[in-house]
């Protein structure tokens, strides 16, 4: 396994993580596919193995149950120090008016319903879980300092925004002398290249680490287009990001790999590896070789050629912050 800092920090993280949104209970929230503790605790014995450190998981995900498996999971099988854990504050957690959001109520109140769940005393990265439109900036940002300083959390990040949203949200925690977000969680994949023409810069500009999730664009870029799983069949969101135009890179995914001889999701990650400002891809795994071929991708140097017609057919889509000013109601 290789490491590599947290943008500009001393943090030293695996290039690849571990995504536990797969992992709750399937009763819980919307994620009727994730799997059990039981179920889910080989994989985190698995990444352990290959080298990774890097746990990424929300309070969202399966009600709070990722969390209580995520932290139980790795808990009882490396001491705490070994492991570095990001968790998410934004969805909703319960029916009240102040149930989610960044408000300062709020992200006090989650960061040790959180802490509880996970079962540790701090987090290492928390992150906001999309962009508040009802709370201002400068009322989170202090709210998370404060978090920090408390010892809750080592770090913050941010995830998926507009580049103008993250630039001013940078430019208020400097301005105030406040923790700055470190890392941005992002959307980023060979059929979503959007954040290319500005986030990217911003974050290469500003010494951002990125997290990009969904690398294998929910499972599109690791099989045959017209393919389909349990989750994808029953992912309306998923279908609602890709369409017939994205068809043509996921051909090339499948030419390359063929001709290399390895599984697609290699190739699809070894692109994205490839790009310098990539700290390290979140991979869900619910079966063995999805980590597998996670880490067989760091193995893997594509050829000039070979980048060229991964990227010679994308078409652009629409821009997204994946956040919207009614998104609270």
């Amino acid at each position: 396994m290789d490491y590599i800092t947290l943008g500009h920090t001393g943090l030293k993280v695996s290039r690849i993580t571990l995504g536990c949104m797969s992992y709750g209970a399937p009763s819980r929230g919307r994620q009727t596919w994730s799997i059990d503790r039981d179920e889910a605790a080989p994989y985190f014995r698995q990444a352990l193995d290959a080298g990774i450190n890097f746990f990424d998981t929300a309070n969202v995900y399966s009600d709070g149950t990722s969390e209580e498996i995520t932290g139980a999971a790795l808990l009882s099988m490396v001491p705490r120090e070994e492991v570095v854990i990001a968790t998410k504050v934004n969805g909703r957690m319960n029916r009240g008016a102040n149930g989610m959001g960044l408000s300062r109520k709020s992200i006090l109140a989650e960061i040790d319903n959180s802490l509880r769940r996970l079962g540790t005393d701090y987090v290492d990265l928390y992150q906001i879980h999309r962009w508040d439109y009802e709370t201002p900036i400068e009322e989170t940002l202090e709210a998370l300092h404060d978090v920090v300083r408390a010892g809750k959390a080592r770090y913050i990040g941010a995830s998926s925004m507009f580049a103008w949203q993250f630039a001013q949200a940078l430019y208020v925690a400097d301005r105030n002398g406040w923790s700055r977000f470190v890392s941005m969680q992002n959307y980023y994949n060979l059929l979503y290249r959007e954040e290319e023409r500005e986030m990217l810069p911003l974050c290469e500009d500003q010494g951002v680490g990125v997290i990009p999730w969904s690398p294998l664009a929910r499972g599109r870029l690791t099989r045959p287009w017209d393919a389909t799983t349990a989750r994808s069949e029953s992912d309306d969101f998923g279908r609602s990001l890709y369409s017939d135009v994205d068809k043509p890179v996921v051909d090339a995914v499948n030419r390359i790999a063929l001709s290399r001889g390895v599984a697609p999701a290699q190739i699809a990650l070894a692109w994205l590896l490839s790009k310098s400002i990539v700290t390290s891809p979140i991979v869900g795994a619910t079966k063995p070789h999805h980590l597998d071929d996670a880490v067989a991708a760091l193995s893997i140097e594509l050829d000039d050629a070979e980048i060229a017609a991964l990227e010679e057919s994308y078409r652009p889509h629409e821009v997204m912050g994946l956040a919207s000013p009614s998104s609270r109601r």
